[in-house]
């Protein structure tokens, strides 16, 4: 958890970090290039070690679409991940005006990447799931720990005052955000209803009608 952030960088800070980044895109095993689409697919055999959106994929993400401008669609298959990573990262398919498709599962923070498409699509068979926020308790306990002096936070009771405040905070961008990307304000709100170990996966008619799916 904590304050949602913007992907935000100056043109020069940006085409150094692409530059930079060249080597490790070439060793990505979740990004591959077809035609004019990008695959990103976290699930794959070799990507065993980091399962999942993850923070290094902003940039990886943002180096490839930079340096392959043909690219028009973004293909997804991710069980979610980072929740702050996939914030970026639609900020960025949002700013290449992409078209996004799920090929496979889209997930839980898969979802907020897959809104930012233009155009979204879903192949038979596919599923998109949603269910609430989490945070587990030894990442909270971490946090505290690591957060607590710069915060100002004397006691655990004062974190959670933060945290109560920072929870609503969360949930109101992210339901404003699935408003502004056309989904209907009753799906929304219907799509933080299951907590984290239960996943509601809507049928394919309830996406496009709620406009989840574009078409």
């Amino acid at each position: 958890m904590g304050t949602i952030c913007a992907l935000k960088a100056t043109s020069a800070a940006l085409a150094l970090l692409g530059a930079c980044l060249q080597p490790a895109v070439a060793e990505s095993n979740k990004f591959f290039i077809d035609g004019d689409r990008l695959v990103y697919d976290t699930e794959s055999p070799g990507a065993t070690e980091d399962k999942g959106i993850a923070n290094e994929d902003v940039a990886l993400l943002l180096a490839l679409l930079r340096d392959n401008p043909e690219l028009k669609v973004l293909q997804l298959n991710s069980s979610g991940g980072a929740v702050y990573a996939a914030i970026q990262m639609s900020d960025i398919v949002v700013d290449f005006d992409l078209d996004t498709h799920v090929h496979g599962d889209c997930d839980s923070s898969c979802v907020t990447v897959f809104l930012a498409g233009d155009t979204r699509t879903m192949s038979r068979g596919s599923r998109i799931g949603f269910h609430q926020i989490y945070w587990a308790a030894d990442n909270i306990e971490a946090y505290y720990e690591r957060e607590r002096a710069e915060n100002g936070w004397s006691t655990p009771f004062e974190f959670a005052e933060w945290m109560y405040l920072d929870t609503q905070d969360e949930i109101y961008a992210h339901l404003r955000y699935m408003i502004d990307r056309g989904v209907d304000p009753a799906f929304a709100v219907e799509t933080i209803r299951n907590p984290h170990a239960e996943m509601w996966r809507p049928y394919r008619a309830e996406l496009l009608k709620a406009g989840v799916l574009t078409e």
